[in-house]
């Protein structure tokens, strides 16, 4: 019998709030059975395996940064675009580290394709064409931009930045500002 109250939304939102706390890793069936004071068989009614509950929560965490990005981005263009779009990412990784850490687990083919993950990709790809970027460019810029928020969002979440001046927040203003210069001025092969 289904313990009352427990849906496959509410089992996912609380492994999510359960990654914020301890850690994407940690995170298991088990773990969020112990959170509900229920036997690890009641649950899966809802969820095949802790790998399951893993990609649910990493589907949920791209759907809230790319809700999140549209948000900040509408109206934005060029540097402003750029900055409020590295925010959004930097902010979430700091308000939800599991959830964070979970927008980059790696869900099979099928279910990569139907997540917000290609949102997360226009997105970029629309703050680009501020940029007035080709391809292959355009394509070098995506990746360089995803390697430097989530680069540095991981150093200064692991605290990597904490025990130097200057603060954290100076030099992401910094890069921020190299990144929309060098986007400016791409350099030519």
């Amino acid at each position: 019998m289904v313990r009352a109250g427990l849906s496959t939304e509410r089992l996912v939102r609380a492994g999510a709030e359960l990654a914020d706390e301890v850690g994407f890793e940690q995170v298991t069936v088990s773990a969020l059975a112990r959170r509900f004071d229920v036997k690890v068989a009641s649950l899966y009614s809802h969820l095949k395996n802790s790998q399951d509950l893993k990609t649910r929560i990493a589907l949920l965490a791209l759907e809230e940064l790319a809700d999140r990005a549209a948000d900040a981005l509408a109206g934005r263009a060029g540097k402003d675009a750029l900055t409020a779009f590295a925010d959004v990412y930097r902010d979430y990784a700091r308000e939800h580290p599991g959830r964070y850490e979970a927008a980059r687990f790696r869900p099979d083919p099928k279910t990569a394709a139907a997540s917000a993950g290609g949102r997360h990709a226009q997105m970029t790809r629309a703050i680009l064409r501020g940029y007035d970027l080709t391809e292959p460019d355009e394509t070098h810029a995506v990746r360089l931009l995803g390697s430097v928020f989530h680069g540095y969002v991981s150093l200064e979440t692991a605290g990597g930045f904490s025990h130097s001046a200057p603060d954290a927040q100076e030099s992401w203003t910094r890069i921020l500002d190299a990144l929309d210069a060098l986007l400016r001025n791409w350099p030519t092969p």
